[in-house]
């Protein structure tokens, strides 16, 4: 789970996930933000998989990490 941290500032929304450096948008409502955030995190988690993935060894073994408490 990520925390999600919403801001009005000037008539729009700012938006970021506390955990995630680089994963902040805007919206125009709290909705809006609000997916538009979960578009952001999903992109830069998809970019930070592609570039841990360059010049990565043959033999590293990849598998699902389920995180709870």
């Amino acid at each position: 789970m990520f925390t999600a941290v919403f801001r009005r500032c000037e008539g729009w929304w700012a938006a970021y996930v506390e955990e995630v450096p680089g994963g902040n948008t805007q919206g125009k409502t709290l909705e809006e933000a609000r997916r538009n955030l979960k578009e952001a995190l999903l992109l830069v988690l998809e970019a930070n998989r592609q570039l841990a993935r360059q010049g990565e060894p043959a033999n590293c073994v990849r598998e699902p990490l389920l995180i709870s408490r």
